[in-house]
């Protein structure tokens, strides 16, 4: 059985890409430059380098390693890369590596179509061992990462659990992609080591913690970005058909949406619903439910998608509601917003950084923006928060105001 006929695989047909290359295929691209200016460290690998984008910080590793803690772990990397590849000749075969560089070659101009800079600068050769690198380290990490090791193995990666932490942050970056259906392909040797019963999905799957249930079989992910983007934007259970329309279909921007503590003051009750991967948010009955958004200081590297308008709409809708410390307190409060960083102003700052170069293009949170607006405006709610805030605090100074009303 090949990887294109498996049960649960991305690549149903004889190759990984059926068609001519062109643009369509761009998948992997640049974080904007003017986001990127903002917190350059937010949206750059800690210690591992993936792809043709890092290509030139590849080739300086070696000689900057020598003054520059970053690149110091950027060749620690590069080192591991090798010995991965030299141990999987040991244990397949040399000719099961001659394989994967005879797919990566073979499919050479359709992997570099989906990045959206040209990759001509690096030459064929290059680029074909480069691929070859990183696409082993990537599946070898995944399929090492499920045991945990009660003795020492000799590899700092899972030796030290602080590396995977760092590892896994990097895999996710945007511009820090491989195609998945190459690393799919490639799988392909590994397959009888887990009883011929697991899929590369499963693997990558067990290796993020994320849930079987949380993805379709039939839903496919262009590399680990888009699989995260996809757990993000199943919550909202939109069909596939719904979400194209959303896209389509402009709607109004959310500019009237006012922020936490004003919506609070015009009685607008906030809850948690204790989901941090979600993009869920309700407004029923006066009560504003939102999943938890865990601000910590690897938040902006996760939270970055500038090509995913669902993710898109709700940072800028998060960005609406803040706008002091304020309403960063009275949504920690609420459960809203877990403070993993300590001081409130740089949730404040990091949301705003976040929402920075998001074009504004409608927002799918534009009917419940309307409720809130609605709510807010209106002035008997308003005048109703009063009364419960001022005179109705909690039931002895409520009682306490109505006997004196009566006396």
């Amino acid at each position: 059985m090949t990887a294109m006929d498996r049960p649960g695989s991305c690549s149903e047909v004889k190759f990984l890409w059926p068609y001519s290359v062109n643009h369509n295929y761009r998948c992997i691209y640049r974080v904007p430059c003017g986001l990127r200016s903002v917190n350059p460290e937010a949206y750059t690998p800690q210690m591992l380098l993936i792809g043709p984008l890092h290509h030139y910080k590849k080739a300086q590793a070696v000689e900057l390693s020598k003054t520059d803690v970053s690149y110091m772990y950027y060749n620690k990397m590069e080192v591991h890369k090798t010995k991965y590849l030299e141990n999987i000749a040991l244990t397949y075969g040399d000719e099961t590596v001659e394989e994967f560089r005879s797919i990566i070659k073979r499919d050479e101009q359709v992997i570099r179509a989906c990045y959206a800079e040209p990759t001509d600068s690096i030459n064929s050769d290059d680029f074909v061992e480069m691929m070859l690198h990183d696409s082993v380290f990537i599946l070898v990490f995944f399929m090492h990462i499920g045991p945990r090791y009660i003795d020492k193995t000799g590899d700092f990666l899972f030796d030290e659990p602080c590396y995977q932490y760092l590892i896994f942050g990097d895999l996710i970056l945007l511009e820090n992609q491989l195609p998945y259906a190459l690393l799919e392909s490639l799988f392909e040797p590994f397959y009888t080591k887990f009883g011929g019963n697991t899929t590369f999905c499963d693997v990558i799957l067990q290796g993020f913690e994320i849930q079987k249930g949380k993805i379709p079989r039939e839903k496919k992910f262009l590399h680990f970005t888009d699989l995260r983007r996809l757990v993000l934007v199943q919550t909202l259970g939109l069909t596939e058909e719904e979400q194209t329309n959303a896209k389509l279909v402009r709607k109004e921007s959310i500019a009237r949406l006012r922020n936490a503590e004003m919506l609070n003051d015009a009685g607008v009750e906030f809850d948690s619903s204790e989901e941090e991967d979600s993009l869920v948010i309700k407004f029923e009955r006066g009560i504003l439910t939102m999943p938890c958004f865990r601000a910590e200081d690897d938040t902006e590297r996760q939270c970055h998608y500038p090509y995913t308008a669902f993710v898109c709409n709700y940072i800028d809708f998060l960005d609406c509601l803040i706008e002091t410390e304020n309403d960063v307190d009275l949504l920690v409060n609420k459960g809203i917003i877990k403070n993993c960083l300590g001081r409130k102003g740089s949730i404040a700052e990091m949301v705003n950084r976040l929402s920075l170069e998001i074009v504004d293009e409608g927002c799918h949170y534009y009917d419940i923006s309307e409720s809130l607006s609605n709510h807010y405006e209106n002035s008997f709610n308003r005048s109703v928060a009063t009364l419960r805030r001022v005179y109705f605090k909690d039931l002895w100074t409520g009682t306490a105001h109505v006997g004196s009303c009566s006396c």
